[in-house]
């Protein structure tokens, strides 16, 4: 069975247990709502097993699950790896007067997370970590806000009349590391977690700045990080690109219900709801042709498997006196 077929079996598992109603067809809305989802990879649903395109894009990411619940027209623009200049340059041109529903998840890839969480997955010895987080802390502290800020401004331009939830990013560890090639320890867990905090809050209060609501996942995610039960945030995963992602259980459970909350709604991630939005995964992969070009421009940032046979490694373990090859055949 397939790693994708196993996370939904998880999320229809879930669903089933919450004995919720299945429905197999929507609810009818009024003509001409659409809904624009934009963002970065973990709006994208990079962690699903579900992709659609190069920019990793899934049905089954919340996205995908909101517009099958509620029956909107979804323009979804979520790009693996999008910055703030990135949503600028190729998604904002989705929106307009006629917009009813915007989401974005924005940030991570500018204060580099992707680097950060590579470099403190390495052992301690052969990494700085501590350097790596102060960096990002640094830029989410002295230049976030501002970019996020008129990222929101342009938004509201665009969709006047839209309402628009600003979708945060949940903390990833549990306090300790269950995966073979990752040395995370206790102390870099509690800081990445902080990180995810500090992001939080300067997201939130530049949306709320906007007028935009504000979707914090930390709470929705607690006792379902990486390595907890069940859980909803891959850690090393195959392929790599999906590590340290929210997984299909964390979109149906965590994601959808949380943001279609902000946007005044309720949502129940029913095993024939799932099964509708994995079924619109080749017309929303068609749908992406339109803006191919658009998306190949964006960069990836992307986890990096740890290397111990980087000269950077050798280096480290020759002048802390490890020997490297005996350090990795009792630590792998």
């Amino acid at each position: 069975m397939s790693w994708s077929h196993r996370l939904l079996g998880a999320a229809l598992t879930l669903a089933a247990a919450a004995g919720t109603t299945l429905a197999a067809t929507p609810p009818a809305h009024a003509a001409g709502e659409s809904y624009v989802a934009l963002g970065d990879s973990y709006s994208a649903g990079n962690g699903t097993r579900e992709k659609l395109d190069d920019c990793w894009r899934s049905s089954l990411a919340y996205p995908s699950l909101i517009a099958a619940a509620r029956g909107w027209a979804l323009d979804f623009r979520a790009c693996s790896g999008a910055t703030v200049p990135d949503v600028v340059d190729t998604q904002l041109s989705a929106l307009s007067a006629s917009t009813s529903y915007v989401t974005i998840s924005i940030g991570g890839n500018d204060a580099g997370f992707a680097d950060v969480l590579t470099e403190c997955a390495l052992p301690g010895w052969a990494s700085d970590c501590d350097g790596a987080i102060d960096g990002a802390q640094s830029y989410i502290a002295s230049t976030l806000p501002g970019s996020l800020s008129g990222l929101y401004a342009s938004i509201r331009s665009l969709a006047p009349g839209a309402d628009v939830v600003v979708v945060g990013y949940p903390r990833i560890f549990m306090g300790e590391d269950c995966n073979a090639l990752t040395w995370f320890s206790p102390a870099e867990e509690e800081r990445l977690n902080q990180t995810a905090d500090q992001i939080n809050a300067v997201i939130g209060a530049a949306a709320r700045g906007a007028g935009f609501a504000f979707a914090d996942p930390t709470g929705a995610f607690t006792g379902h990080a990486v390595c907890d039960e069940p859980e909803w945030i891959n850690g090393l995963s195959d392929p790599i690109d999906d590590s340290y992602h929210p997984n299909a259980a964390g979109h149906a459970n965590g994601y959808a219900p949380l943001v279609s909350d902000r946007l005044g709604f309720g949502f129940a991630a029913t095993p024939a709801l799932l099964e509708a939005a994995r079924a619109s995964g080749p017309a929303l992969a068609a749908a992406q042709q339109q803006h191919a070009a658009a998306d190949r421009t964006i960069e990836p940032e992307r986890f990096r498997l740890p290397d111990l046979h980087s000269p950077e490694v050798r280096a480290a373990a020759q002048a802390h006196g490890i020997r490297l090859e005996r350090w990795i055949a009792n630590h792998t």
